[in-house]
């Protein structure tokens, strides 16, 4: 068994709760649904904001998902790179798995496709 970096990014349209909670708990569903997993299969959960972020932590929206009560979560800001994607939030679910590397999927939704093309694809979000 390993354990995997699932990565995955959202973009809301404003610095709002209800925006940024309900864009987290989208993206981790597709996240769950793509590769498979369950809470007790995850060691922890890394989530980071873009400064422009500042209505609520996007890990109260993971908190209120059934089983995910226990998961370790930590929220950071991230880097304020000049000319970054705005608004946008970011997740590294770390998951015990007997998945090779290839077969994790990393998502990437709304205009964070934009930040890797190569791993995107069409996505219902």
């Amino acid at each position: 068994m390993f354990v995997r970096g699932i990565r995955g990014a959202t973009t809301v349209e404003h610095n709002e709760e209800n925006d940024i909670l309900t864009a987290t708990t989208e993206l981790l569903h597709q996240i769950i649904a793509e590769n498979g997993i369950i809470p007790e299969e995850i060691a922890s959960v890394f989530v980071t904001v873009t400064p422009d972020l500042t209505a609520t932590f996007p890990a109260r929206a993971i908190r209120q998902m059934a089983g995910w009560d226990l998961v370790p979560l930590m929220c950071s800001l991230e880097i304020p790179v000049e000319g970054g994607l705005p608004r946008c939030i970011r997740l590294m679910v770390m998951v015990n798995t007997d998945k090779q590397q290839n077969e994790i999927i990393h998502v990437y939704q709304r205009e964070a496709m934009r930040l890797r093309p190569d791993l995107s694809k069409l996505t219902k979000a």
